[in-house]
Parts: C-alpha cells; sequence; structure tokens
C-alpha cells in the first residue's frame, strides 16, 4: 500500500492509450494510486491521461518504462516501490499486435512463413517477455507481504488460434498458460494471478479503422474497469487462475452473476 495514505498502489504496463488508459483512469477514479507505465514516446498521451485523472479521487503517476529492457523495468520498479512504498497490484497491458504489420488485419493478413523471425522476436519480447519480467520484480515482494494482484490481458481463445494471427496468437496463449501455472505456483501465498480479456475485437489501435470502421460495433475499451474493480478488491481474494471477459460482465447483474458469466478457468 502506499505509505501515505495506506490505499492499494497499481502499477499498469501500456497505460498510455487503449485498454490500458481506461484501466488506468479507472482505478484512479476507484481510489487506487496508479503508476501509469509506458513507453517515453508515449509522453504526451501520458500527460493527456494524467490531465484526465481526478486528484480527488485516487493518484496517477507517469512512469516511463520499456518493457523488453529488463534495467529499464527494474528502474520503473524502483521508482514506484521507492516513491509509493510498494506494488500491490500488476496489472501487464503492454503489448504489440498484428496491425503493425497490415492495417487490414482480418481481409488481408498474412501467413506465418510471410512474417520474418525479426517481427517474431519483437512480440514475443514485448507481449510474452515483457509480461514476465515485470511479474518476475513484483511477485517476490508481493509474497513477502501476504497480499498481491497480477491481472495479465490476453485474447479470446478463438484469436490465439485465428488463421493470420501468427505470432501475436501465440504469444497471448504463451501468457495465458503461464497465467494458469503461476497461479498454482502462487497458491496460499495470498498472491493471485487471474486473466482479463475485452471479450472480443476492442476499439483500440489494434483494431484499425481499415479493417473495421464501425467503432460502436467493437468492445469499448471501458468495458474493463467493473471486472478488473472486482478483481483488484477483497473480495477476490480467493480467486485465483481465472479469466473474465468483459464484454459479458454485465452491470446489470449482481457481482457474483457477473462473474459466474463473465469468468472461466484460466487456459483451455
Amino acid at each position: 500500500m502506499s505509505e501515505a495514505d495506506g490505499r492499494r498502489t497499481v502499477l499498469i504496463t501500456g497505460a498510455a492509450r487503449g485498454l490500458g488508459r481506461a484501466m488506468a483512469l479507472g482505478l484512479a477514479d476507484a481510489g487506487y494510486v496508479v503508476a501509469a507505465c509506458d513507453l517515453l514516446s508515449s509522453s504526451a498521451e501520458m500527460t493527456t491521461l494524467v490531465e484526465q485523472a481526478n486528484p480527488k479521487r485516487g493518484v496517477l503517476h507517469p512512469v516511463y518504462c520499456d518493457v523488453t529492457d529488463a534495467d529499464n523495468c527494474r528502474a520503473a520498479v524502483d521508482e514506484v516501490r521507492a516513491r509509493f512504498g510498494a506494488i500491490d497490484i500488476l496489472v501487464n497491458d503492454a503489448g504489440i499486435g498484428m496491425e503493425v504489420l497490415t492495417p487490414h488485419i482480418h481481409d488481408n493478413p498474412f501467413k506465418f512463413y510471410e512474417v520474418d523471425e525479426t517481427f517474431w522476436r519483437r512480440v514475443l519480447d514485448i507481449n510474452l517477455l515483457g509480461t514476465f519480467r515485470m511479474t518476475k520484480l513484483i511477485v517476490p515482494h508481493q509474497v513477502n507481504r501476504g497480499w498481491g494482484r497480477i491481472i495479465n490481458v490476453t485474447t479470446s481463445l478463438t484469436t490465439m488460434l485465428k488463421a493470420g494471427f501468427s505470432p501475436y496468437g501465440p504469444s497471448k496463449a504463451a501468457i495465458e498458460a503461464a497465467s494458469a501455472i503461476w497461479s498454482k505456483e502462487l497458491a496460499g501465498t495470498g498472491v493471485t494471478v487471474n486473466v482479463l480479456i475485452p471479450g472480443g475485437p476492442a476499439n483500440t489501435r489494434m483494431i484499425p479503422p481499415d479493417d473495421m470502421a464501425a467503432r460502436d460495433r467493437l468492445v469499448q475499451p471501458e468495458a474493463m474497469v467493473p471486472p478488473l474493480l472486482w478483481l483488484v478488491s477483497a473480495d477476490a481474494d480467493h480467486v485465483t487462475g481465472r479469466r473474465y471477459q468483459a464484454k459479458l460482465w454485465s452491470p446489470e447483474l449482481s457481482v457474483q452473476q457477473a462473474e459466474k458469466a463473465a469468468g472461466a478457468n484460466v487456459a483451455w
């Protein structure tokens, strides 16, 4: 918790835009201390993010971090711990998708053998190893304190297996498998590991306008906030090794009903 006021501290990667931005704002609005991490090249978006947060509710502090750089990750974690005392919750959202290769990810995708090894390495380095790097740095401190949350953003199981989505699909499938393993290895420590996904194509830059112009048909990033707030609450202390689809988390249902409708065991 933040040593200043006893509030839980969250570190969220990929916070400058998309799902990460919505989750960072939602957590800050709910009163959490949020360390919003993203690349230095996203400084303009980060400035806007901080300006949008309500300082009367929570804290939103920008931290610049490249998840592909182990030393940079350690520096970011050290900065947050020095400033706020601990990192209670980690949301691994930083990622890269197939939109980098083509704006027509569904209509004109690349076959796996048409994608060079450099891009495969880049995607795995950001999506999979970035998640591992940040989690490896933070979990030992959470275990020592007897409480913590790891929330990994993956993707729909169908997307993991979708033709034309290599290496994005395999990278997310690996995070899904890792989440299942980590939840078992951390059982009984007070640290939980869960997965949160939109539950369908989301209104982010990973779905380029050329690929889908009707943005209202996409899952809006703000849909991630209600299940996320439940996952980081004390009410979810017993929940680990689960995956939740934000699209299926209905505000019209009780929390118990929403959890049942949106949740399933992590992985396959």
